[in-house]
């Protein structure tokens, strides 16, 4: 890379092409791929431990919930997009029915 260019610009033109591309594949989603739009959510769990003498270890004695299941911020397709908000995911899958 030559010394005279910008990095700031470099990064900044390499941002905008991302998020071209991105922009496109959820516009024009390939009608031969699989559509399934997912997400992770993660639930928080406060486990409880009981201390084994014979062993010297520690066994899981119980857990308890300590927050709900919500909806994930970002989502995903089967078909490889990811990082989709959920605009952007009916988005996806409306254009395939066009």
């Amino acid at each position: 890379m030559p010394e005279d260019r910008d990095p700031e610009k470099t990064l900044e033109d390499w941002k905008a092409e991302m998020q071209a591309e991105h922009e496109a594949q959820i516009a024009e989603p390939d009608p031969d791929a699989d559509h399934r739009i997912e997400g992770v959510a993660q639930v928080s769990y406060r486990v409880y431990f009981e201390y084994d003498a014979d062993s010297d270890g520690l066994e899981r004695d119980r857990r308890e919930q300590v927050d709900e299941l919500a909806d994930p911020e970002l989502l995903s397709c089967a078909c490889g997009v990811r990082g989709m908000t959920r605009e952007e995911a009916r988005e996806h899958m409306a254009a395939l029915q066009d």
